[in-house]
């Protein structure tokens, strides 16, 4: 199978983490949304990232969708995401939360990056922000209710886990004006536990933010 996609981002990286401890092998296409885009248009008619290419030759785009096809390939046994009850309830509720905060981040950068600072509109990148600020903050009551020295759900990683690690990272990385660290000191503990781990460090690279 082939990854396409820069490991800077939150939503390749949470499949390419998800496949080491799932022991699912993969090649990875490093290529850029930006430098990239049409050789990725060859693969994902939207020009996203992560497209997974499988050995079939089918492709599947957005991250979510390729978590599920991971999880169900491996079975109800050692998918990272509980099948059934309140526990994936709780699980799909803390990702989409990471999540969204993740893309209002993007968001935020896109806005500095791409737009001319004379188009750019401030009220939109504060709403953006508060956005971010909203969903985090519902991710650090959670944590805060949980043992720090515990995993998120039961007695293992869990998708709940990697996708709210490298939606914080990246958050961190990516608006070091934000105050991401400081502000949410439980996700962060999650994240210190998580990033410690061999799949994190492997695909682990800093966020650049191009000049804008």
């Amino acid at each position: 199978m082939l990854l396409i996609g820069m490991f800077d981002s939150p939503f390749v990286r949470r499949v390419a983490v998800s496949m080491q401890l799932l022991d699912i092998g993969f090649e990875h296409a490093d290529w850029s949304v930006g430098r990239d885009f049409e050789r990725i248009r060859q693969y994902s008619a939207l020009g996203r990232v992560p497209a997974l290419v499988l050995d079939d030759g089918d492709v599947l785009s957005e991250s979510a969708l390729i978590l599920d096809y991971l999880d169900h390939s491996v079975g109800p046994r050692r998918a990272l995401l509980p099948a059934t009850g309140r526990a994936r309830r709780d699980s799909l509720k803390l990702m989409a939360l990471a999540i969204g905060a993740a893309e209002k981040g993007r968001d935020q950068i896109y806005e500095r990056v791409f737009r001319p600072p004379a188009k750019r509109h401030d009220e939109w990148t504060a709403r953006l922000q508060a956005q971010m600020y909203g969903a985090l903050g519902e991710v650090e009551k959670f944590c805060d209710l949980h043992d720090s020295q515990s995993w998120l759900f039961g007695s293992a990683m869990s998708q709940a886990d990697i996708t709210c690690t490298c939606a914080f990272t990246f958050l961190n990385e990516a608006l070091p004006d934000a105050g991401i660290a400081k502000r949410y000191p439980q996700l962060g503990k999650v994240a210190a536990r998580c990033e410690a781990e061999p799949p994190f460090q492997s695909t682990h690279v800093p966020f650049f933010t191009p000049s804008g």
